[in-house]
């Protein structure tokens, strides 16, 4: 039994997106919740390009002798693919400006680690009152 690849690629994307609730959550690492909260993005952006799939769909562009009934009836969804273009866009400014918010943590506090930059939030805090 071979698996068709619209539901493969759902499966993925869960995957994907399971891998990176995971890494966001239970990993100490800045960075590497950066790079979990990246996967859970990209395992979204898989599963809406999989819906937009239509198998021996063409590119929704309509060309000069096409009739409108077939076009229609074999061309694949566009919404998807611009989303997920959009997404992609927003995607790596938001990534770039959380890595340089990593630079900033990173020489305040000297460590990647998570716990230790929010215990010491909490020792500043203590000691201010």
């Amino acid at each position: 039994m071979f698996i068709d690849v619209q539901l493969a690629s759902f499966f993925t994307a869960g995957a994907i997106i399971v891998l990176g609730i995971y890494a966001a959550l239970f990993i100490d690492n800045i960075i590497k919740k950066i790079i979990g909260l990246s996967f859970i993005t990209e395992g979204v952006n898989l599963f809406l390009v999989t819906i937009g799939y239509k198998p021996g769909g063409i590119v929704s562009i309509f060309l000069p002798g096409m009739s409108r009934e077939w076009f229609f009836q074999n061309s694949a969804y566009p919404l998807p693919y611009a989303m997920v273009l959009t997404s992609i866009v927003i995607g790596a400014s938001t990534l770039a400006v959380m890595l340089g918010i990593v630079i900033i943590l990173y020489k305040k506090h000297g460590t990647l680690s998570s716990s230790k930059v929010l215990r010491d939030d909490e020792e500043m805090g203590d000691a201010g009152e």
